[in-house]
């Protein structure tokens, strides 16, 4: 799978992502809703990190300048 997240897309998903996960150790929130919150900002972190989201390989989308293949 080729890189389809940009670098503000990663920096963005990077800084919302840490939020995200570290709210449920920060908020006093209900299992279920920190767990989840907890597993979205991991998903957004990892996104971030290696550059390609599932989603946008769906959709057809990219945020990444570089052309496919590089």
């Amino acid at each position: 799978m080729n890189h389809n997240v940009g670098n503000l897309d990663r920096l963005v998903r990077g800084i919302a992502g840490f939020a995200m996960a570290g709210s449920p150790l920060v908020l006093p929130l209900p299992g279920a809703l920190g767990i989840g919150l907890g597993m979205m900002g991991m998903y957004l972190v990892l996104t971030a990190v290696f550059g390609r989201c599932l989603g946008y390989r769906l959709l057809g989308r990219s945020t990444c300048a570089i052309g496919p293949g590089r």
